[in-house]
């Protein structure tokens, strides 16, 4: 027998001379396999190291048991949180899943699409791309629902397209930061924004204005400047924030990366946080309750996301032909540290 090729059921039924059919009832203890015979090819199955073919197995059984899950990345602890949360309900159900990461691409969005369509998925959990919002594409999803896969949005969704979903109320986190910032007396509050289009960043940003706004605190455009969610990102801004003849006494950063950054620019400037700047990031990631200052942020519940998200597919698998796409939104929590509390 080739030592370079899997061992197949063809190679072990040569061994015992007997048939195909017959090793694999025997591997599957299939009871009407003579005792004796079933355990003989069993043991020679696992000294071998025979293994089944699950390709065939899911051809077999129109069942693949894999899902995808495509997201922008995985260097966040948001994402990461999601995918473990999808991980703690679906992997006990016997599912595998499929991490794809698009770095925020389009084409690749698309590209991963197709493949995991093609591999017969049985589900798939997308975070829109930042060129996907920016293109208004949305062809490669509706040939996801053309072939009537389950497809939930998690964390980013495409608000002009009929899918279930399940995020976060983005916009009640950032209205919350806001008021608890002018609450602490600050009143020059800049937004480091995230990529226009967003959903995530159109609903902070509007909870950041609809709060300046109850308060009757003037928006500066000047105040409000665009990132990308990386904590590079954020450098060049703050300085700019800083070099004004009348700079911020806080910022709302987009994200705890970007609120970071901004920490990072006002520590080399000298200034004292909270005292002179205050500083709020959005996410909770485990980095912000130890930078010292430890960072005022806002809590999104990302396992619980992930969780709901999978409730979502099983409703939808198990749904009758006249589905409703379901829509979850989970609440965030204002997180407050000694980034934000200036003593008045």
């Amino acid at each position: 027998m080739p030592v370079n090729r899997p061992v197949t059921i063809k190679d072990i039924a040569r061994r015992f001379n007997c048939s195909p059919s017959t090793v694999s009832r025997a591997l599957n203890d299939h009871q009407a396999i003579n005792e004796d015979t079933r355990k003989n090819i069993q043991e020679y199955a696992r000294e071998v190291g025979y293994q089944k073919n699950e390709v065939s197995l899911s051809l077999l059984n129109k069942k693949t048991a894999t899902l995808g899950v495509v997201v922008p990345s995985i260097g966040h602890y948001y994402e990461t949180a999601v995918i473990e949360g999808l991980h703690a309900v679906l992997q006990p159900m016997g599912y595998t899943l499929n991490i794809c990461v698009t770095n925020e691409n389009y084409l690749l969005e698309k590209e991963y699409l197709s493949k995991l369509l093609s591999n017969r998925i049985e589900g798939i959990f997308l975070s829109v791309a930042q060129e996907t919002y920016d293109g208004g594409y949305y062809e490669h999803l509706e040939q996801v629902t053309h072939r009537q896969t389950p497809l939930i949005f998690i964390d980013r969704e495409y608000e002009a397209f009929e899918t279930s979903r399940a995020t976060v109320d983005d916009y009640h986190g950032a209205y919350a930061a806001v008021e608890h910032l002018i609450q602490m007396g600050y009143r020059r509050i800049a937004h480091l924004k995230g990529p226009n289009g967003l959903t995530v960043t159109e609903q902070r940003f509007k909870g950041y204005l609809d709060c300046l706004a109850k308060y009757e605190i003037p928006i500066s455009e000047e105040y409000i400047i665009n990132t990308n969610f990386k904590v590079e990102s954020s450098i060049v801004p703050t300085k700019r924030l800083l070099d004004l003849t009348v700079p911020p006494d806080a910022i709302f950063g987009a994200n705890d990366q970007v609120a970071i950054g901004a920490m990072r620019v006002a520590k080399d400037r000298g200034l004292s946080i909270p005292q002179d700047i205050g500083l709020v990031g959005f996410d909770n990631s485990p980095i912000t309750a130890y930078t010292f200052p430890s960072l005022t942020t806002v809590s999104r519940p990302g396992r619980k996301i992930g969780m709901e998200a999978s409730r979502l597919f099983l409703n939808q698998l198990n749904a009758s032909d006249d589905f409703v796409p379901e829509n979850i939104v989970l609440p965030a929590e204002l997180i407050i540290r000694e980034s934000s509390l200036r003593l008045r």
